[in-house]
């Protein structure tokens, strides 16, 4: 049974009427992936059977990329994800989900070292609001456009490092204005972790 469906995120959470003490594997914290991490990634490429190769991180948090009908942010692999790999896993080596395949950028149709996978965060996201009773799956908004803090911004501020985001501009709804930022201001961290 469709319980949760978002084309954006291109998940989907199912429930298997019935189905009690299924084996599952344990979420990773995608977030605590680095690039150079080995991986596994688990499927069923052009239709030969299950197979798993194995790769590296390549990158963290790519984005901007239109990737079928997903967009959003994704883990890079070097691991092999052929056609029939997606929907499959991206397995760290203790075992645990990092991320779902979901695409190849590729210009020929076979692997180049060139796929993404959807973080397990982002996974347990999904999952968690289909848990609470969502139908679609709502996401954070801030209202915000930035610009990446650079060599000339950092000394005008009197950072020692070029890090963060500039605020150059906030919607009137925006969470941001209720908690006093206003454009000008820079985002050094969130909740302790750097901006990036």
């Amino acid at each position: 049974e469709l319980i949760l469906s978002d084309r954006e995120s291109d998940l989907a959470v199912l429930r298997l009427r019935g189905a009690e003490g299924l084996p599952h594997l344990e979420l990773a914290d995608s977030d605590r992936v680095e690039v150079g991490d080995l991986v596994l990634a688990i499927g069923n490429p052009f239709g030969v059977g299950q197979t798993v190769s194995q790769g590296i991180v390549s990158a963290l948090a790519r984005s901007g990329l239109a990737l079928g009908s997903g967009r959003g942010y994704f883990i890079q692999t070097d691991a092999a994800i052929n056609p029939g790999n997606s929907g499959g896993g991206l397995v760290d080596l203790q075992g645990r989900l990092v991320g779902i395949n979901t695409a190849i950028l590729t210009r020929s149709g076979g692997s180049h070292g060139i796929g993404f996978a959807i973080p397990a965060n982002l996974v347990a996201q999904v999952v968690a609001q289909a848990q609470e009773g969502a139908s679609r799956f709502r996401r954070p908004w801030l209202g915000l456009t930035g610009q990446a803090v650079d060599a000339s911004l950092a000394e005008a501020f009197g950072l020692s490092l070029p890090q963060g985001v500039v605020i150059t501009a906030l919607h009137p709804e925006s969470p941001l204005v209720a908690a006093d930022l206003r454009p000008g201001d820079a985002i050094l961290a969130v909740e302790g972790e750097p901006v990036h």
